[in-house]
């Protein structure tokens, strides 16, 4: 429709949520359905962060706060920083917003102009492109492929850096392949930002504490000191903590980016939920003991995928070393035929006669620019994951 914004015409409705909200229909609608697309721990909110929550409501903290946060979260981070990732700020350098993604958008709306370039590894989260594109700069992609354990090399990405690019966008453990880097990697990567002053740092650390047997995780600014001014250092509490409808995402930063957020934040949506404000400084400065015994169920999941993915003909799926995703490689099924009759060209071909002839719903690869792939999420039930794969090696099996 005309009125609508020519803004609209550059992004499309992300990929995931697309997928969710189609099995939740065919749910609905009478369909055996197993979905795999949600990014979403199945794990409930721990009871002492509820209780947080519960103690602020009949406290009275249910008014407006600042906009970029209470001081008791901020002090919460600047803490969570200091503990676990090396890192001094102070409380004018740390935003928190309605989740990692609100975090991610302010910082991309307050410092982007046309022209401006910024460089993303693909794959990449399906949503890093279409910020870009509505702040009105160009999104530039850095092949990170199955090749180099979808992870972009210090070379390549020195290749990619022009004088117009003005962010590096850096995904570790990465959504969606769950590969992470190790601190040699990513050594080797601020060697190349240390040559390029111009080109600031946007790390989304937001699965940082799901890696799985022995990875020790580090953010490029703990390991390049010399980076921090002009690094945003961006997490949240919704994977770790299981607090994905809380909506509550954070960052540490230079105080400047940090204001300009502000500004952006107090024109669109003003401060984050009160509530869950409250809930996510007890997830902070709570105990943490739960968070291993989730990884723990993590990783079981995650052997148990990628065991049974690898067994199904065709399919080629790494083991990643984080989050909860797995990215197997459909390209040996391309050309065969669905049990329809559709001859599978494309990973979204394979993606939809899977759900149509098994009913499971995965994403695409091309949604996060890299195939023929698909992302599996393994946050959900152990029993649900196998007979998931049962029904992928039934359908692999039955392409000609």
């Amino acid at each position: 429709m005309s009125f609508l914004a020519q803004s609209l015409s550059r992004v499309k409705p992300s990929a995931t949520i697309a997928v969710t909200n189609k099995a939740r229909e065919l749910k609905a609608a009478g369909r055996d359905v197993i979905g795999l697309g949600a990014g979403e721990p199945d794990f409930d909110t721990p009871d002492n962060i509820k209780e947080a929550a519960i103690r602020a409501i009949r406290d009275g903290r249910t008014k407006y706060t600042a906009v970029d946060g209470i001081p008791e979260l901020k002090a919460a981070i600047v803490e969570k920083f200091k503990r676990e990732n090396n890192l001094a700020y102070t409380p004018a350098q740390i935003s928190v917003g309605t989740g990692g993604k609100q975090v991610l958008y302010n910082a991309l709306m307050a410092t982007l102009n046309p022209g401006d370039e910024v460089l993303i590894p693909a794959p990449y989260w399906v949503s890093y492109p279409d910020m870009v594109l509505l702040a009105g700069a160009e999104p530039t992609f850095i092949d990170a492929s199955m090749a180099t354990g979808f992870k972009v090399t210090a070379d390549a990405l020195d290749a990619a850096i022009t004088p117009k690019t003005k962010w590096l966008i850096f995904n570790s453990p990465s959504n969606p392949s769950g590969a992470a880097y190790t601190r040699a990697e990513l050594r080797a990567i601020a060697d190349v930002l240390l040559k390029h002053p111009h080109v600031w740092v946007m790390t989304d650390d937001m699965y940082e504490h799901l890696v799985y047997d022995d990875f020790v995780f580090a953010t490029l600014a703990e390991v390049e000191p010399a980076l921090t001014d002009r690094t945003l250092t961006v997490n949240g509490v919704s994977k770790a903590y299981c607090m994905t409808g809380w909506r509550i995402g954070y960052a540490g930063g230079p105080a400047q980016l940090i204001k300009a957020m502000a500004n952006i934040q107090s024109q669109s949506t003003s401060n984050p939920c009160t509530i869950s404000q409250w809930a996510a400084v007890e997830a902070l400065n709570g105990p943490q003991d739960f968070i291993p015994r989730n990884n723990k169920v993590f990783k079981e999941r995650r052997d148990l995928v990628v065991s049974m993915l690898n067994q199904a003909r065709g399919l080629h799926c790494p083991t990643p070393e984080g989050a909860f995703y797995v990215y197997p490689s459909c390209e040996g099924l391309i050309g065969r035929t669905a049990p329809s009759g559709k001859r599978i060209e494309t990973d979204e071909d394979f993606v939809s006669e899977l759900l149509e002839a098994e009913g499971v719903a995965v994403v695409q690869g091309s949604a996060f620019g890299l195939g023929p792939n698909f992302r599996i999420s393994y946050a959900t039930a152990t029993s649900d994951l196998e007979e998931a794969c049962t029904r992928i090696q039934r359908f692999c099996g039955s392409l000609t």
